[in-house]
């Protein structure tokens, strides 16, 4: 998004600016105290004080005293201490050093003369280093009461406290909300009741949401309405209610659930105090990770089979020992095959790792959890084998990951295929329109087997980044179909449940709303309002053009969400969660425990564990401002190669107009680059867009530089040490996360200016023949790209007992019809063999899964019937990584004569075994 201009106020509503935006204010602050202090003009001095006095209220550090300090300096016209001042509070918050340091908070960089309720000694070096936080406050008591507030709230403070927070105050409902959407330090709230609802500052983009929302006059400012909108944006947080009214009455109505405590009035303010350190502390307790330590430090008798146990084996070699020497000794003391003393098991966990799973559950939003230690592709498999039995339907996205299509094998359950919409332009494909699976949906109710329709698996968001609106899909699902089982596949996208804006386009993020909306008894009048709209028998075309409402008394809400931890949390490779939110799940506990039998490994690796426990620990207590930091990152990114003159001759990054056709974007949303945007806008496009981009996934176009996506990767790893993940033939993805830092911004958009300036050098100095060179390069991954071939059908043979109106198919079948080495056979791709049976027959049966990277994808199933369209675009591929084809023999296909005895019963065998009801 386009860097929002300055006004003459500062407005206190610029929730996407992140934390980078706070530090460039503070770096203008600086500059133009340098300028001021060298005799030149002190108007942009002046200007940018002004800018940060409004924001900086809502945090902790420097707070109401240095600030104050800083308006006192720029009044008397000192210069250099303003300087001073400025300097020193832009390196601790840069530094992030005021969190441990109590020369940070003095007025004087001298060390004396520190205020005792300002600086308390749990500062002190020998405290040791303590977790720092911040607590906001709201309170109906005048502002110019705050700094006493704000010393009583220092008092309580204790040297034998875990943790260090500083209380922020605010005075309204407006400036609370801002508070907690830019302080991403803000850990607890404590809501007092009496306060105002509008901010003295400006806040021209939330004021009318709050008020389309409601919040028109003084009596709405409620403390109950405050914590459920606090809750709504960050549910993390512990929020805490003190009040002077019947207090036993408000305890227990439901809607006080959202509160950790209510106290009444100010009279335990202590209590208050360690409620809210006890808030933090369950959050940052990590069960298992907690166990694994102490275990570690306690002398083992190692009588098991794990030699590297304590790390004997190797500290004691002369041919190893420096594998000892670089992961160093704890990995070896932790390390342990072990399920006692402490530790736990992840196939049946009754301890720790119970206890983990269930922080984990808390927060994600889900009912329970399952740490897995294979990576999602373990997570999708066990979803896939403990929900589908043989015979049963599930609706798949053909282009989701092979895991997916691998457990349809393994389950015997039936994939009805459907597609993604294409983007040709860049060999990649989209995400399934919600009207392709409405679609399906009726196709198999006039067919008569909606009944074995099980499921909707789907990838979310996609690996280009195409997000579904979850809600949606589920809603208008459930109106066919209301016991429809949702399998999300978030690998990529588990960050977003810490974000407020991308939380409603996660699986379980929609299932909580769905939920919260089942229990209004406004959901069943729109229900049987639309009911009587469209009459007793609607069309198919009627219903696809409807946005279907489901009856909620009906709906039996069944949610699986998987997300690689690994990918975009501090989880070591490999570390995924599985999370239910079902309300059946009893009826499948213990077909999940069987499943996690048969693909869990029975050693699993401690560390693993332990990192799926820290990262949640991680992601409960900061992963708001760590996903700020990532979209933030991603927004800069965009900027810095689409408006550098030089780089965007040669690479551009896509934005949402490009990777989300028009017909999609019901708000009429372009881009986060627009000038037009802002947040208001993201959110109504999160809200009514049948697909959005997520931001941190950037597709770099480079084919416009001469590259091919595998060889501008190669390029990137081997020469200037940047790595990236998927190519298509003419891009590249990038991809922010937590990890990510400006200077790793810096480093990108200097390697793209030196390659592109590369480029342009060379076209320069080439002369007309590497001018037509490089055209026509140009020309053969921008221009001439091969059509993107859909799913076509599985061949009659694996499909005996299918519908007439649906194109599912018994895959498992098709995949076992290669282990008949007799009936398959091999056709190399260019035999004229091919074309032949492609115009004559018979069919070309494929025995395998076939993959080619990019674009990632299964171009052809076993059981599939081969089209002309799939061999045309697979002789057209250009690349080097083909999964399951093998050029030398050629494609593996099930020979005409196998298929005929495919679906015969051999004498003696089992009969099959019927779809489940």
């Amino acid at each position: 998004m386009s860097k929002d201009t300055k006004p003459a106020q500062k407005r206190i509503d610029q929730f996407l600016t992140g934390p980078g935006g706070r530090a460039d204010d503070w770096r203008d602050l600086v500059e133009g105290a340098k300028v001021w202090a060298r005799g030149g003009d002190r108007a942009t001095y002046d200007a940018a004080l002004a800018v940060l006095s409004v924001t900086e209220e809502f945090h902790g550090y420097p707070g109401l005293r240095l600030m104050a300090a800083l308006r006192e300096a720029a009044s008397a016209g000192d210069a250099a201490a303003s300087l001073a001042l400025a300097t020193r509070i832009m390196q601790a918050l840069t530094t992030r050093s005021f969190r441990q340091h109590a020369s940070d908070w003095n007025l004087k960089d001298d060390g004396n003369g520190e205020d005792p309720d300002l600086v308390p000694t749990t500062f002190a070096p020998q405290a040791g280093r303590r977790p720092y936080f911040e607590t906001l406050i709201v309170t109906g008591l005048s502002a110019s009461d705050w700094p006493t507030l704000a010393t009583e709230w220092r008092k309580l403070r204790r040297p034998v406290d875990g943790f260090i927070y500083e209380p922020v105050i605010v005075g309204s409902l407006e400036d609370a909300f801002c508070a907690v959407m830019l302080n991403p330090n803000i850990a607890s709230v404590v809501i007092n009741e009496g306060f105002a609802l509008r901010s003295r500052h400006d806040a021209t983009v939330l004021r009318p949401m709050m008020t389309a929302a409601g919040l028109n006059d003084e009596s709405d400012a409620s403390a109950l309405r405050l914590a459920h909108i606090i809750n709504r944006v960050r549910p993390e947080l512990d929020l805490y209610l003190m009040s002077n009214r019947d207090v036993e009455q408000m305890a227990g109505s439901p809607d006080a659930n959202v509160f950790r405590r209510i106290f009444y009035s100010i009279e335990e303010l202590l209590e208050l105090h360690l409620s809210i350190l006890e808030g933090i502390q369950d959050r940052f307790d990590t069960p298992f990770f907690d166990n694994l330590k102490k275990y570690a430090q306690r002398p083992i008798g190692t009588f098991h089979a794990l030699p590297i146990a304590r790390g004997k084996s190797v500290f004691r070699s002369d041919w190893i020992r420096d594998m000892g020497e670089f992961y160093g000794l704890n990995l070896f003391l932790a390390e342990s095959s072990a399920t006692t003393g402490g530790l736990d098991s992840l196939l049946e966990p009754t301890g720790n790792i119970k206890k983990a799973q269930d922080k984990a559950a808390r927060a994600l939003g889900a009912d329970r959890v399952f740490f897995v230690t294979n990576g999602t592709s373990t997570s999708n498999k066990m979803a896939v084998q403990a929900l589908l039995a043989p015979g049963d339907i599930a609706i798949v996205d053909r282009n989701c990951h092979k895991s997916h299509h691998y457990g349809m094998v393994l389950a015997g359950a039936q994939p009805l295929y459907v597609e993604a919409f294409p983007m040709t332009e860049y060999s990649m494909y989209g995400a399934v329109p919600l009207n392709t699976i409405k679609h399906a949906l009726l196709n198999a109710k006039a067919d008569g087997r909606l009944d074995r329709v099980k499921m909707l698996d789907l990838t979310n968001c996609t690996f280009d980044g195409h997000i579904y609106n979850t809600r949606r899909v589920m809603e208008e699902c459930l109106a066919i179909k209301p016991d429809l089982i949702f399998l999300w596949d978030e690998a990529w996208f588990g960050f977003a449940r810490f974000s407020p804006f991308l939380r409603r386009r996660t699986g379980l993020g929609a299932a909580n709303e769905i939920e919260a909306w089942m229990r209004d008894p406004k959901s069943v009048a729109a229900y049987e309002k639309q009911q009587s709209e469209l009459g007793k028998n609607p069309s198919n075309e009627v219903l696809l053009k409807t946005r279907l409402i489901p009856d909620p008394r009906q709906i039996r809400l069944r949610v699986y969400q998987t997300n690689s931890t690994h990918k975009s949390m501090s989880a070591i490779r490999q570390g995924s969660m599985l999370s239910v939110k079902d309300v059946e799940f009893h009826t499948v506990e213990q077909q999940f425990k069987e499943a996690v039998f048969t693909h869990a490994s029975t050693s699993p690796n401690q560390q693993l564990i332990a990192s799926l426990d820290v990262s949640r620990r991680q992601m409960e207590l900061e992963g708001y401002g760590l996903v700020a930091n990532a979209i933030e990152i991603a927004v800069a990114i965009r900027r810095a190669v689409n408006t550098n003159p030089l780089i965007s001759k040669y690479f551009r990054i896509l934005g949402a107009d490009a990777m989300v056709p028009a017909q999609y974007r019901q708000s009429g949303f372009k881009d986060y680059l627009d000038p037009s945007a802002n947040w208001a806008t993201a959110l109504k496009s999160l809200d009514d867009d049948e697909f959005c981009l997520d931001p941190t996934r950037m597709t770099l176009v480079c084919g416009m530089a001469g590259f091919d996506g595998t060889q501008f990767k190669g390029i990137l790893a081997s020469e200037y040490n940047i790595q990236i993940n998927k190519t298509s033939r003419n891009s590249v993805l990038l991809q922010s996360n937590i990890n990510n830092t400006r200077s790793d911004v810096a480093h990108l958009v200097r390697v793209l200016a030196e390659i592109a300036g590369e480029v342009d050098r060379g076209l320069t100095q080439g002369g007309a023949n590497a001018k037509k060179t490089f055209e026509a390069r140009v020309k053969s991954l921008m221009t001439d790209v091969p059509d993107l071939p859909n799913f076509s059908h599985f061949h009659p043979s694996f499909r005996g007992d299918a519908g007439a109106k649906t194109n599912e198919g018994d895959i498992r079948s098709g995949f076992y019809a290669a282990y008949d080495a007799p009936g398959c056979e091999y056709i190399r791709l260019g035999d004229a063999e091919i074309d032949r049976r492609l115009k004559a027959g018979p069919d070309l049966v494929s025995a395998s899964f076939v993959i080619p990277y990019p674009p990632g994808f299964p171009i052809m199933v076993p059981g599939q019937v081969i089209t002309q369209e799939t061999i045309d675009f697979m002789r057209k591929l250009d690349v080097k990584e083909i999964h399951g084809y093998d050029a030398k023999e050629g494609l593996k296909l099930v020979r005409t004569e196998a298929l005929a005895k495919i679906g015969r019963p051999k004498p003696g065998a089992a009969p099959k075994l019927k779809a489940a009801s």
